[in-house]
């Protein structure tokens, strides 16, 4: 594979031009190594869901030489027909736009008495390594062909690389122009489309404009350099780019990153813009942003039990409320590579026993609302089935012989606290809604919810407090405000299951509570106590904030309340002018305070804060 250069003189280059017909052999040739997205590579094309030719047969001595794509599974394979036993096919695969490539790949040879043969199917991308392949159908049959290269251009719905700036949908200059011996070189951006231009200014002839597109946040640019590279002509001061996309669905890449750059013609060095990921709403700009850190090949987000299953209910969340369906697959992809059995450290620091069943009784319920919120969106009864798995598993954790009731936190019974009961009653609330003609899980509801009032988790002040004492009383520890929301959430569902006054107005009491009380809100936004000073916080606490804010956004639309629409309008508000950088990125303080975190977890978060506030 061809080592990107680290100077922008390797853009200068001119692009490989890879003609169908024509094989060499690669110059440093190496043995593929298998990539995994909706499936890994050597699936059987009798699986494939769909069956197209994108490029015309190559004739290869009276043989047919085929390429075949299935774009549902983001997959190719190759055939050869019409020919003579040893007579043999394979595919080439090419990460930098046919520079170099991984060939021979499924080589399989025609049999005795047959004419023809296949190999089997690889995937077209590489959303883990966030690369996009390009391949080809080859053929030897008394000589080596092979067909046109497939995919070169990136399509966003309708869009598609190449469009005519003119056509976009807006104008927009997110970061500074840079120059360049007296030229202006700048990076537009069509926000809506998420797709981007070039232009230069101030130039002469010869003077050059392109774009860099990168999968993975600027890191490498391999495949993406030097596009729409084009001259100021004779007689011009100016001259752009044509139009890019920076999502390609049909590759399950999303939010690519660009940047402008340009060459003043009598010198050989260039200069760049920063680079950008477009927004077309802020939502699906941290959305987009957030599945860099998808593992397709596991199916989560490496390697945080809970925090995963946290982070794909807000992914789910922003899906429902804007009713788009980019990320059903990763919905699909995290529930069948995580179902099954995996020893400790693998998932979990404990092992987790199929289900999403573990020791930790509260790391189970998070899966359970992920399935619920994944059974809203896709109505796959599937997702419901197994939430009700995980909440018989936790139900068998309620144990009235100690404090009256609750569930236990873990398998050994040594704590009850405010995260696994909030979230029970939540879970036992919801099965009972989305269940028809339930007669078990809404009774299991109401007791839980009863209890949870008369426990102690809820202090004097409206506060809930972390758990209690092995005395059962409420233990005075940190109020964390994903336990304040649960419990936001968790009587806001009981009351639409009941009707019941007492849980709404519990509800509101709670919420009012936090948005008033320092221990929760500082100048108007949601701060935790790990959010202050110099403090930092933990994998955990830097998810904490998005749970919150879903519940309340939760009770916002059973109320109408203006309050809570313009409290987490707030929280939007700050997060995306204090807390993101250029390429839609996200830290934990959504004030935009030092030291300021940033991961996937603390992406999740914002996410939560940035759906919860869309329409309102």
């Amino acid at each position: 594979m061809a080592v990107r250069p680290h100077r922008i003189l390797g853009a200068f280059l001119a692009p490989v031009v890879a003609l169908a017909g024509l094989v060499a052999l690669p110059t440093a040739a190496r043995a593929a190594t298998s990539v995994c997205a909706l499936a890994c590579d050597t699936l059987d094309p009798s699986k494939a869901r769909q069956e197209t030719f994108p490029v015309p047969d190559r004739n290869l001595n009276g043989r047919v030489l085929r390429l075949h794509v299935s774009d549902p599974d983001d997959m190719a394979w190759a055939s050869v027909d019409n020919g003579s036993t040893g007579d043999s096919v394979w595919l080439d695969r090419s990460w930098d736009r046919g520079a170099t490539w991984e060939p021979l790949l499924g080589k399989a040879s025609v049999p005795g008495s047959w004419t023809g043969t296949r190999t089997l199917m690889y995937n077209l991308t590489d959303p883990q390594n966030h690369r996009r392949g390009w391949v080809r159908a080859c053929g030897d049959a008394a000589g080596v062909s092979c067909t046109a290269w497939v995919y070169p251009t990136v399509c966003d719905g309708a869009f598609c690389d190449g469009a005519d700036p003119a056509t976009a949908a807006g104008d927009d200059t997110p970061v500074p122009s840079t120059t360049l011996y007296g030229r202006t070189i700048s990076l537009h951006v069509d926000q809506r489309d998420s797709a981007a231009w070039g232009v230069i200014a101030g130039g002469g002839a010869g003077d050059e404009i392109w774009l860099d597109r990168s999968w993975d946040e600027g890191a490498t640019w391999t495949e993406g350099s030097s596009l729409g590279r084009t001259s100021v002509s004779p007689g011009a001061t100016t001259a752009r780019t044509a139009l890019f996309a920076t999502r390609d669905p049909r590759g399950l890449l999303y939010g690519g990153a660009v940047r402008a750059c340009g060459r003043e013609s009598a010198h050989q060095e260039g200069s760049c813009t920063a680079w950008v990921r477009p927004a077309p709403t802020r939502a699906r700009a941290a959305a987009d942003a957030l599945m860099a850190s998808y593992n397709p090949y596991e199916g989560w987000w490496r390697s945080s039990w809970w925090n995963s299953a946290a982070t794909l209910t807000a992914l789910v969340d922003f899906a429902r409320r804007s009713g788009r369906h980019d990320y059903d697959w990763a919905v699909a992809r995290t529930f069948e590579q995580n179902r099954g059995v995996f020893p400790a450290g693998v998932r979990s620091g404990d092992p987790v026993e199929g289900h999403f069943i573990s020791r930790a009784i509260d790391d189970a319920e998070w899966w359970a609302v992920a399935w619920l919120a994944a059974y809203d969106l896709t109505h796959e009864q599937r997702y419901l089935d197994e939430a009700v798995t995980i909440t018989e598993y936790v139900r068998g954790y309620w144990d009235t012989g100690t404090c009256g009731g609750g569930v236990w936190w873990d398998r050994e019974r040594t704590y009850k606290n405010a995260v696994t009961n909030g979230l029970y009653v939540w879970l036992t609330t919801s099965l009972h809604q989305r269940i028809a003609g339930d007669t078990v899980w809404g009774g299991r509801a109401v007791a839980a919810g009863d209890w949870y009032l008369g426990s102690g988790l809820i202090g004097p002040s409206g506060l809930v407090n972390d758990g209690l004492t092995g005395g059962c009383a409420n233990n005075g520890q940190t109020v964390w405000s994903y336990n304040q929301g649960l419990a936001v959430g968790a009587f806001t569902e009981l009351w639409r299951s009941t009707g019941r006054s007492r849980y709404l107005d519990t509800a509101k009491r709670l919420a009012d509570t936090a948005l008033s009380s320092s221990a929760l809100t500082r100048d108007g936004v949601l701060t935790e106590s790990c959010d202050t000073g110099t403090s930092r916080c933990d994998d955990n606490q830097k998810q904490f904030k998005g749970v919150f804010v879903r519940h309340l956004a939760d009770l916002a639309d059973a109320t109408g309340s203006a309050v809570y629409a313009a409290y987490l309008k707030r929280q939007a508000d700050s997060v995306w002018a204090t807390d993101r950088d250029a390429l839609n990125r996200f830290g934990g303080r959504w004030a935009g305070t030092a030291p300021n975190q940033r991961d996937w977890r603390t992406q999740a978060g914002a996410l939560g804060a940035l759906t919860a506030a869309e329409g309102r």
